[in-house]
């Protein structure tokens, strides 16, 4: 009996072949970008609300891009699916000794973290220890990922008040640039100060895309009941005062504290 994943390996081939549907002939690596980073964040959205009974579908809907990408690959002569497989079954045993070997001892998720990235180092021809941090991540993520691999070989501070000492000093240069009036240099102190905000989320444990995600998300609930309460008021945002439109918002954010 066919099971299911080679019956998605075999629809992808037919959509791509002779008969196939006109889109999918067309598309390539690079045009399918946007799709995998689309389905991606729509996995994050469906885990971040808890639909668990959408994430099967939002899931499947990644897994194609997978199979999608291992079908044009295929196509190319370069590789297939199998070899996909191959090669991730071949990457997890091969970082996790521990478990498949029994020759190395690891108690922590911490620990399982350095130890993962010495042997990316050593076994898989990594240069420098932040090498392989994708330039398409998210700018938050990709410079808590940066920090993280700087950490497993010593480049990290020793306390979280020096964070935070770290953190002060970051924000008081961008006072004094901002004073300066020179753009290039308030643009160049924010994002330190912003890698310092990031340097902070590792040391208490908090992640800081998913924290950015929900303060948005916050806002634009927020800002959606300013702008309900608003119009049941009989005025358009436009045309209320900013003290308005405030003591909507603090009334929402009381009400979401006495609703807890």
């Amino acid at each position: 009996m066919e099971n299911s994943f080679d019956k998605l390996v075999e629809i992808m081939a037919a959509l791509r072949g002779e008969n196939g549907c006109p889109w999918d002939i067309k598309q390539t690596h690079a045009s399918l970008r946007q799709f995998l980073l689309e389905e991606a964040y729509e996995v994050i959205d469906t885990i971040d609300e808890e639909r668990y009974e959408d994430l099967k579908e939002e899931l499947g809907d990644l897994l194609l891009q997978v199979v999608f990408h291992a079908q044009i690959a295929q196509e190319d002569g370069r590789f297939d699916i199998e070899d996909v497989l191959e090669e991730i079954n071949s990457k997890l045993i091969r970082r996790h000794p521990h478990v498949f070997e029994g020759n190395v001892k690891i108690a922590t998720a911490e620990e399982q973290k350095v130890h993962w990235e010495q042997i990316k180092q050593k076994r898989e021809g990594k240069k420098s220890a932040v090498d392989g941090v994708p330039k398409a991540l998210s700018a938050l993520l990709r410079a808590h990922r940066m920090q993280q691999k700087a950490s497993t070989v010593g480049f990290d501070w020793d306390e979280t008040s020096q964070v935070w000492e770290k953190v002060h000093e970051e924000l008081e240069e961008l006072r004094v640039a901002c004073d300066d009036g020179n753009k290039e240099k308030i643009e160049t102190e924010f994002g330190d100060m912003l890698f310092a905000l990031v340097n902070l989320s590792r040391f208490i444990k908090i992640n800081p895309e998913d924290a950015l995600r929900r303060a948005i998300t916050k806002f634009e609930v927020r800002f959606r009941q300013v702008e309900s309460e608003m119009t049941a008021r009989g005025k358009r945002m436009e045309d209320s005062t900013l003290k308005e439109m405030d003591e909507v918002w603090d009334a929402v954010k009381k009400s979401e504290f006495n609703s807890k």
